[in-house]
């Protein structure tokens, strides 16, 4: 892959976890240096592993190491999300707008496209791949402003978009990857996602964004929660007719 291939990849893997943890770190440096630190050994692990051919599509075995990592490292970030600590540093009521802003970095998902141009990457997946992570990386300063504001209008679907877009991205790119379970027969495949550089995307990055839009939803639909439970509280007094 070419430099600028690389560099895309690495604002990408790299970009999301520091600017993830340099938005906490104001209310929780423990925890942001902490999670930092362990998303940056997992990016090297991953990398290393990528280099020894752990994610390399064979084409006569079922090899979905990607997906798998995908859901182990999405459950295990998730999971963290429980320590004490961690769920108190996500407990902010700017929390939501923070990780609205840390999306911007999936505009680099226009490296698929460059793939794609190069003939390392079929459009089957570059297309829906990269546009979508361009639309979200797009949207966020936006989403995050309106949530600054006070307003969570389309911030819901925003999120949810979000993760739909990884989803569809990690499906086309195991039907379209060489091996029995190849639906999509395209040229060129989707190997390519189980090499260096591009493997850190769906192994790294994709999991960590995946789970800020789940907690990002959680705390919209707990704010929405509280405020429906305040105005069923406050209602009846406000109002003459209903005492």
């Amino acid at each position: 892959m070419p430099d600028y291939i690389w560099a895309l990849v690495l604002i990408g893997a790299i970009g999301l976890p520091t600017t993830t943890s340099a938005l906490l770190y104001r209310r929780a440096p423990k925890v942001a240096l902490a999670a930092g630190a362990l998303l940056l050994a997992w990016l090297v692990g991953s990398a290393l592993l990528a280099a020894a051919g752990f994610y390399r599509q064979d084409p006569t075995v079922v090899t979905p190491w990607i997906g798998v990592t995908v859901v182990v490292v999405l459950a295990a970030l998730l999971a963290a999300t429980r320590i004490p600590a961690v769920r108190q540093a996500l407990a902010g009521p700017d929390i939501p707008a923070r990780l609205a802003a840390v999306q911007t970095v999936r505009l680099v998902g226009v490296m698929f496209l460059l793939a794609m141009v190069l003939g390392r990457l079929p459009a089957v997946f570059a297309l829906p791949a990269a546009f979508g992570d361009m639309a979200i990386g797009a949207a966020a300063p936006f989403i995050a402003r309106r949530l600054r504001n006070g307003s969570d209008r389309g911030a819901v679907w925003f999120n949810v978009l979000g993760i739909v877009d990884h989803v569809v991205a990690i499906v086309i790119g195991f039907l379209a990857a060489v091996g029995p379970t190849q639906l999509l027969f395209v040229t060129p495949s989707t190997g390519e996602i189980g090499l260096l550089p591009l493997v850190l995307i769906p192994t790294v990055a994709v999991p960590l964004a995946m789970t800020l839009h789940v907690i990002s939803l959680a705390r919209l639909r707990g704010t929405r929660g509280t405020h429906v439970a305040q105005g069923r509280q406050t209602g009846p007094q406000a109002d003459p007719v209903a005492r």
